[in-house]
C-alpha cells in the first residue's frame, strides 16, 4: 500500500487527536459468519483491540435498537492516540493493520480515503486505488463494513458499485466518516447514493454524513434495516426520494433536515410518504429532526399514520416550542412509545411538565432546554 496513502488515511483518521467518541451499533453476526471457519492466527494486537472494544468501551450511541444519535455523535481517536473508533459495533482498522498483519475481514469496519481539500477531484481514481490496495491485502469476501473517510464521499457510491462482486457480505456502509475537528458536516461533499443501494441487495445499513451535492433517486430495497442521514441541510428532493422508496425492511429511519442556509430546503409535504408509512411497513424508530420547522414537523406527525406502529419517536435538536409539543399533545395518543426524544428544545417548563404528565409509561426526553436569541431559535447542528 502506498506511502501517500496511508499518509492520507492516517491524518484523516487521527485529526486533532481529539477525545475519542464512539459511534456504531451493536452488529448481529448473520448466517454469513457461518460460511467462514474461525482463524486462529489473528495478529496479537487484532485481539487486544477487540478486547479492549469489550471491555473499556460504553454502550454505542448508535445502535438503533436503544437510542436516536446525540448531536455529538462523531468519530474520534484517544488522547494516546489507540485508536477507539467503531462502526456497525466494529472497531475501524486502523491503517498499518492494513499493511503488517493478516487481519479477519470480519473483525473490523475498513476505512477508505475519498476526497482531499488540498487536491482538485481526481474522478475517483484515488479511490478505486485505495480499493485496490485494500483488497490486495484483506479478503473482501469477508468484509462486512467499510467507512468512508475525507472531506467527501464523491466517488465512493460508484466504485463500490463497481466493484460489489468482489465484496458479496458488505452489510455497513458510512459516507463521511468524518469527524467534526477535521472537516464541518456541511462542507462534507456527496453524490448520488443510489448506486451503492441497487448494486448490494443485502447491504443492512447505510450512513451518510453530509448533504453538499447529495442526490437520492426512489428505490426498492428489500434489506435495509437502518438509513441515517445527518447533514445540517438536507435537500428537500432528497427526503422527497426516500418518502417515494419502498424499504419493507427498514426498522430505523433518521433523517437531519438542518436549515435552508446550509440547503435544508425540505417541507412538511416533502415527508408525506414517511409520514404515511406506505413503503416502509417495518419501520418502528423513526427521527425527523435537527429543523428549524420542528414546530410543522410535530404537527404533522401528530395526526400521521406511520406513528401508530412506532416504538421510538425522535423530533429532537431542532426548533420545537410550546406550540410543536401542544401540536403533539392534541394528536393522536403517543402513550404506546418505549421512547419520546425531544431533547434540544425550547418548550417552556410548563409544557415541558404536561408533555411529561400526559405520557407516564414513556420514557421522555426532554434536557438541554434552549434560550433563544432575540427571538431566534436555532437547531443544534447546522454548519
Amino acid at each position: 500500500m502506498t506511502d501517500g496513502f496511508l499518509a492520507r488515511l492516517s491524518a484523516v483518521i487521527k485529526g486533532g487527536g481529539a477525545i475519542m467518541r464512539q459511534v456504531g451499533h451493536t452488529h448481529d453476526d448473520h448466517d454469513d459468519h457461518d460460511d467462514h471457519d474461525d482463524h486462529d492466527d489473528h495478529d496479537d494486537h487484532d485481539e487486544e483491540d477487540l478486547a479492549a472494544l469489550d471491555a473499556g468501551t460504553p454502550a454505542d450511541p448508535r445502535d438503533p435498537g436503544e437510542a436516536f444519535i446525540p448531536a455529538s455523535g462523531a468519530c474520534y481517536w484517544d488522547m494516546a492516540g489507540a485508536h477507539g473508533a467503531t462502526y456497525a459495533g466494529l472497531p475501524v482498522a486502523e491503517p498499518d493493520m492494513i499493511v503488517d498483519s493478516s487481519p479477519d475481514p470480519r473483525k473490523f469496519a475498513w476505512p477508505l480515503f475519498d476526497g482531499d481539500p488540498d487536491r482538485e477531484n481526481d474522478g475517483g481514481a484515488g479511490f478505486a486505488a485505495g480499493l485496490e490496495e485494500l483488497l490486495a491485502t484483506v479478503d473482501g469476501s469477508g468484509i462486512q463494513a467499510i467507512v468512508v473517510i475525507g472531506s467527501d464521499a464523491l466517488n465512493a457510491p460508484g466504485v463500490l458499485a463497481a466493484n460489489a462482486y468482489r465484496l458479496p457480505r458488505l452489510r455497513s456502509l458510512f459516507l463521511g466518516f468524518v469527524e467534526p475537528d477535521y472537516w464541518e458536516i456541511s462542507w462534507i461533499q456527496q453524490g448520488d447514493v443510489t448506486p451503492v443501494l441497487e448494486a448490494f441487495p443485502r447491504l443492512e445499513r447505510l450512513d451518510v454524513r453530509g448533504s453538499e451535492g447529495l442526490r437520492l433517486r426512489p428505490v426498492r430495497h428489500e434489506s435495509l434495516k437502518v438509513l441515517r442521514f445527518e447533514s445540517g441541510g438536507l435537500p428537500g428532493h432528497v427526503v422527497r426520494a426516500v418518502s417515494a422508496s419502498e424499504l419493507p425492511g427498514l426498522e430505523h429511519l433518521e433523517v437531519w433536515l438542518g436549515v435552508s442556509r446550509y440547503g435544508g430546503d425540505a417541507t412538511v409535504g416533502d415527508l408525506e410518504g414517511i409520514l404515511s408509512g406506505s413503503g416502509l411497513p417495518a419501520l418502528r424508530r423513526l427521527g425527523l429532526r435537527d429543523s428549524e420547522i420542528q414546530d410543522e414537523v410535530a404537527a404533522a406527525v401528530a395526526s400521521a399514520p406511520v406513528v401508530a406502529r412506532l416504538e421510538a419517536l425522535s423530533l429532537s435538536m431542532g426548533a420545537l416550542t410550546d406550540i410543536g409539543a401542544e401540536s403533539l399533545l392534541s394528536g393522536q395518543p403517543l402513550t404506546h412509545l418505549r421512547h419520546l426524544d425531544l431533547h434540544h428544545h425550547f418548550l417552556t417548563d410548563d409544557m415541558a411538565a404536561r408533555v411529561r404528565r400526559a405520557l407516564p409509561g414513556v420514557e421522555v426526553d426532554l434536557p438541554e432546554p434552549q434560550t433563544p436569541l432575540d427571538e431566534w431559535r436555532y437547531v443544534a447542528v447546522s454548519e
